[in-house]
């Protein structure tokens, strides 16, 4: 898979990546900066200016006017919030491409900021955030970066709070898209039927703004003095306990991540893995569990999920613990077999993800953000089959320590000291 990247004389990069056979393609603009990046007075700013934005822009005064927009070329547009990125996005058939820049542009670089929106959409906000408080599945990934981050910035709930969302003013907007949404601070990415040449002319004709950051905001860099597991219980009255145990990982550019990746899909990563056979398969205890990794520029965590009954979560939490701990002590090793099974699924899984142009300018503009250098999917692909048996035990050893064990638990107990056993 090809792509081009090319930067602008204002400093905008612009990211094409042709998908020649597509009739769609998908054009998105990222700002790399997201609540990582946000004083803690106005927590969740990123994720209630990209709410913002929807609510009308200069060319286009009010939501429903943007939003007949996209309909009108049968588009699909939404947006994201992530701890260091921020997206905007169109969907669209690629004859009406440049519906698509011209709604996105206006959106993004011209938004109204009525005041009286803000104070409107507060509410909302404050709703979604009740939401998530409700939806433990949900919440739960929260709970778990809140205990094992710590103080840093990077525990913080992406929406922020109830209390830090009333705050929030009209100059706050301005300030923090004054510093953050400036060209050198953005990409603008399209995936898709589009050649190259009428991308970049759209861009050109869209994009071509100009604006100084005022000054970059700079993130606490996270560093932990853990020496003991970690626990944060949230006590909630659910038919189900919810809960992630993890440990720290490595941030984007670790050499070792493609060693990493294998081993969180061996363990909990698809329906053969050994999370899945032991906890769901052999004893019934979960309906869903996992383990994923979760990466940001200076640091990461492997994590695994499980929804259990209350009653049997310490049995759950244990057999979670011994398959984790019997890879570093040799009881439960991985086999050459394993390995290459599950490089074939972690290549077939990126394969099949990449069919979908949203996934693609994923994939690539990620990368541009954070990375030195972008790999291909094929140039990935070498990267994975040259993991070695060896490489992936070094990780296990490295990464699973007992005494730097997270614990983030939602349910109906208000006993830290049961689950504190447990991790002994």
């Amino acid at each position: 898979m090809n792509y081009k990247l090319q930067t602008l004389s204002n400093g905008l990069r612009v990211l094409t990546i042709p998908m020649p056979n597509l009739e769609s393609a998908t054009v998105a603009v990222w700002v790399k900066t997201g609540s990582r990046n946000e004083e803690e007075k106005i927590g969740g700013i990123s994720h209630f200016l990209e709410h913002m934005v929807f609510k009308g822009s200069v060319k286009r005064p009010s939501a429903k006017e943007i939003s007949s927009a996209v309909d009108a070329i049968g588009g699909e547009f939404n947006a994201g919030t992530s701890k260091d990125w921020t997206n905007f996005y169109i969907k669209t058939s690629v004859g009406n491409i440049e519906t698509a820049f011209d709604v996105l542009s206006d959106m993004v670089l011209r938004p109204l900021l009525r005041e009286e929106e803000i104070e409107r959409e507060k509410g909302t906000i404050i709703q979604e955030i009740a939401m998530y408080e409700d939806t433990p599945m949900a919440k739960i990934g929260e709970v778990f970066e809140n205990v094992i981050f710590g103080n840093n910035s990077l525990a913080r709930d992406t929406a922020g709070t109830a209390e830090s969302v009333k705050l929030i003013t009209k100059n706050d907007f301005v300030s923090y898209r004054k510093m953050h949404y400036y060209p050198e601070n953005m990409l603008v990415s399209v995936a898709g039927g589009v050649s190259e040449t009428k991308a970049a002319e759209l861009v050109k004709k869209y994009f071509e703004f100009t604006h100084s950051g005022s000054g970059i905001f700079k993130y606490q860099s996270f560093q932990t003095k853990q020496k003991t597991p970690q626990i944060r219980l949230k006590t909630k009255k659910e038919e189900q306990a919810h809960f992630i145990l993890g440990f720290l990982a490595d941030g984007r550019k670790y050499e070792g991540r493609f060693a990493q990746g294998l081993l969180s899909a061996i363990l909990g990563g698809s329906m053969s893995s050994r999370l899945w056979i032991e906890v769901r398969e052999r004893r019934g205890l979960a309906y869903a569990v996992r383990t994923s990794i979760d990466r940001y520029s200076d640091i990461g965590y492997i994590g695994t999920y499980a929804g259990v009954d209350p009653g049997k979560v310490d049995e759950a939490i244990k057999i979670i613990l011994d398959q984790i701990y019997g890879i570093t002590t040799g009881i439960y090793p991985i086999t050459e077999k394993e390995l290459k099974d599950f490089k074939e699924f972690l290549k077939g899984h990126l394969a099949l993800a990449l069919e979908e142009t949203k996934d693609v300018s994923a994939f690539f503009s990620d990368q541009v953000l954070f990375m030195d250098k972008i790999l291909t999917p094929e140039e990935i692909f070498k990267k994975v089959d040259g993991v070695t048996l060896d490489e992936v035990n070094f990780e296990a050893k490295k990464l699973f320590v007992p005494s730097r064990l997270n614990l983030a638990v939602i349910g109906n107990y208000n006993d830290e000291a049961k689950f504190k056993k447990l991790l002994k």
